[in-house]
């Protein structure tokens, strides 16, 4: 048994992850609260506070760092802190902060990220009708995913969740006028709620699961994330349980990060403005599926047998996805729809990464590919912004922007190459570990798959940046004014764009510094960021591994020597000690537990990446020719070859329709489900309840005018009509009495008063 290793204190920063969060979401209501009335509109509190929550994490990440580099060996506790939100049936329900590796590096790509975007929209947004809304759902938005990035428990990972479904709702359809947006907006919303029930239900599953051992082996609740990696674990655990609730997780992640067949809302969600789409596609809501596994990895990894076989769940999605909407990306016309379908593709990547055992290179990717995408969004937003007066149609309005646009020609250069991994940018350091490790770890098909993925890649991104940047100027590129805006459903602005932003056409030029310097800064990280994990490089260069990665040790509960003091209110869990064995292949023993399984890492092999780049290489090629040939100037044999050759065509339709999902979604199960329901709801809207309501309504009716006959006309208008009869005729009898004379008056009252003593005398005797 190794000894106890002891721990620096875990300092303030790591202790308080739980404002990361908590900032934005305060920045989100003062900007609803003041916002229009601050100089810039709100948008500087939106900044500000997105600046915090940088500041925060990066000062949680140099703790964690020092706290990782302060133990030689054995089990690195995360920092995590529990806070009773309510109690119900002797179960606590807790909120709070879970700070790890895995945590710390998401809130750190996220809250700068957003940081980019909020100042990019700056200048992006200018003059919008509703740039102050904007700027406060960009910001809840943030914090929504830094909720359920830093979550401690399922529960709070769910409301992080769900507040992203809901600002991204709001964000796609920004410009609700335009029909077109609205109805991505509602695309979006019901698409994800589908996964959204694989949430509930595969959350609900593992509490059932979990809870009762949970308890007993670490006095926590069967929400508690640590007390779920444990479980999934120790053994003791429900194969079916494990395998339904991974699986209704996964549904889940299959929604969230659009992987087929639930991505057809991704595209479509590119009616948002740009900066939404950047940083949606690049570190939010869509990379939230791809936590969803990596953070619950223990349940993926014991529910689909990760290590029984080369095949599973995960690894058939993932494996589709990649390949289907690569095939998409080479038939769009819009650059954002490019983008989305890359999206879409480097997602499957990553999923496969994770249904392959390569936990590490998939977190790694994620971090890469927020950068590069990221840039490649704002780069594409740049064009529209001021290269292609809003427009986003490739072939209509861009080429030959190389000269006009130098700063954002360079950036989307580098991203994109990084994307397509070139040589020791980014996106090659963390494609290569993916595919070495799923080859290595028996999944030799899906190896293969990667590949022809790489190779579509490289393909449709040289066809975009030939299309946008290269030969002759078309349409707006050219300085041609269009009496009306192209409004299909992706662009960022529709017919009156102009009267969002006060924009005038001045002709392709250079995007401003508010635009140009996040696009700097996102391409200069697409270079150098693969470098926290190059392997080739020597052990010394795989610092993200030892920061991120989780140890897979059999951690001790008996010696909990943890160098924390819980605070008020709060409570960790946090053994230093450990065995020496790992966990996955060994079960742990009494009173032990695992919290992460024994991955294996592949060398790295320049065999194998020389033949990837290779790869890359000829797919530059041929796609340039093929480029060069279809929209350049020469002639080129496959012009129009979709119109000469039968099968030619069915495949491009096959594509342009998108594989004809949206079909099969609209008519057939859109119109077999809501339609019925939505008749069945307008019969009991019209029969049931408008019946009742016009009953109860007809029944008034007629007690009105019951009352009124009855009551109101012959009682009580009989009754005021009766007396004022009986005083005017009492009135018609006395008035002779009142003839105005005083002698008379003194005879009545003389003899009224007799009449009174002659009573008087009668009853007293």
């Amino acid at each position: 048994m190794v000894a106890a290793t002891a721990a620096p204190s875990a300092g303030w920063f790591l202790e308080h992850g739980w404002l990361i969060p908590l900032v934005p979401a305060i920045g989100f209501a003062l900007i609803i609260a003041i916002g229009k009335r601050l100089p810039l509109k709100g948008s500087e509190l939106g900044m500000l506070s997105m600046a915090v929550s940088l500041v925060l994490s990066v000062g949680a990440g140099l703790q964690w760092i020092q706290q990782v580099n302060a133990v030689d060996a054995g089990y690195v506790a995360p920092v995590i802190e529990r806070f009773v939100w309510w109690t119900s049936g002797g179960v606590q329900f807790t909120w709070g902060s879970h700070m790890d590796g895995l945590a710390i590096l998401l809130l750190i790509v996220v809250s700068f990220i957003s940081l980019l975007v909020q100042i990019y929209s700056v200048d992006y947004l200018k003059g919008d009708r509703r740039y102050t809304h904007f700027f406060a759902a960009l910001t809840l938005f943030a914090s929504g995913m830094l909720v359920m990035v830093s979550a401690e428990s399922m529960l709070q990972f769910v409301l992080g969740w769900e507040i992203m479904g809901l600002c991204s709702f709001m964000l796609i359809g920004h410009w609700w006028e335009d029909g077109a947006n609205s109805r991505a907006a509602l695309k979006a919303f019901f698409t994800v709620r589908v996964g959204d029930v694989g949430l509930l239900v595969g959350v609900t599953i593992i509490f059932f699961g979990a809870h009762q051992w949970a308890q007993q082996q670490l006095g926590l609740d069967g929400f508690s994330i640590q007390a779920i990696q444990a479980w999934a674990l120790s053994g003791d655990g429900s194969a079916t349980v494990l395998t339904w609730g991974a699986i209704a997780l996964f549904i889940a992640a299959i929604g969230k990060s659009g992987q087929f067949p639930l991505h057809t809302w991704l595209p479509d969600a590119m009616a948002g403005p740009t900066p939404v789409s950047s940083l949606l596609h690049s570190s939010t809501m869509v990379v939230a599926g791809v936590f969803l596994v990596a953070r619950l990895y223990p349940v993926f990894w014991e529910g689909m047998g990760i290590t029984d076989s080369g095949v599973n769940f995960i690894t058939v999605i993932a494996g589709i996805t990649i390949v289907a909407a690569a095939g998409l990306a080479f038939v769009q016309d819009d650059i954002k729809k490019v983008l989305a379908y890359s999206t879409v593709s480097q997602l499957g990547f990553m999923m496969l990464a994770l249904g392959a055992g390569a936990w590490l290179p998939a977190v790694f990717h994620v971090f890469t590919h927020a950068f590069f995408k990221a840039c490649l969004f704002l780069a594409a937003g740049s064009v529209s912004h001021s290269g292609s007066h809003h427009s986003f149609d490739m072939r209509k309005d861009m080429g030959g922007l190389a000269r006009k646009m130098p700063i954002t020609f360079a950036t989307w250069s580098i991203a994109a190459l990084a994307l397509t991994g070139f040589p020791f940018l980014a996106g090659f350091w963390s494609k290569d570990e993916i595919l070495a490790n799923v080859g290595k770890n028996g999944y030799t098909f899906f190896f293969y798959l990667g590949f022809v993925g790489a190779f579509m890649t490289a393909a449709y991104m040289t066809r975009a940046t030939y299309l946008t940047f290269f030969g002759q100027p078309r349409g707006a590129a050219a300085g041609e004014h269009h009496g009306t805006h192209d409004t299909h459903d992706t662009h960022d602005v529709h017919a009156t764009h102009d009267d969002h932003h006060g924009a005038v056409h001045a002709g392709p030029h250079e995007s401003g510094k508010l635009i140009t310097i996040p696009l700097v800064i996102l391409a200069a990280l697409s270079i150098g960021a693969g470098f926290l994990n190059a392997p080739p490089l020597g052990e010394s260069w795989e610092r993200l591994k030892l920061w991120t990665e989780p140890s897979a040790v059999v951690v001790d509960l008996k010696d909990s020597a943890s160098t924390f003091t819980p605070g008020p209110g709060s409570a960790r869990l946090a053994p230093q000690a450990s065995y020496d064995k790992t966990c996955g292949f060994t079960t742990p023993k009494d009173d032990t537990v695992c919290y992460f399984p024994a991955v294996s890492h592949a060398p790295f092999s320049w065999a194998k990446a020389g033949i990837a780049t290779l790869v890359v290489f000829v797919a530059y090629a041929v796609s340039w020719l093929v480029s060069s040939g279809l929209y350049g100037s020469r002639r080129f044999a496959l012009a129009g070859l979709t119109e000469r050759n039968r099968l030619a065509g069915a495949g491009y339709r096959f594509l342009r329709n998108k594989y004809y999902l949206d079909v099969i979604y609209e008519r057939g199960i859109v119109r077999a489900f809501a339609y019925p329901i939505a008749k069945a709801a307008y019969w009991v809207n019209q029969v049931i309840l408008d019946g009742i309501v016009n009953g109860v309504g007809d029944s008034g009716r007629r007690t009105g005018q019951w009352v009124y006959r009855n009551v109101d006309q012959r009682v009580v208008d009989g009754a005021v009509d009766g007396s004022g009869a009986a005083a005017r005729g009492s009135g018609g009898a006395l008035a002779p009495i009142q003839s105005g004379k005083v002698n008379h008056y003194g005879a009545l009252l003389f003899g009224a008063a007799a009449v009174g003593a002659l009573v008087l005398v009668l009853v007293n005797t």
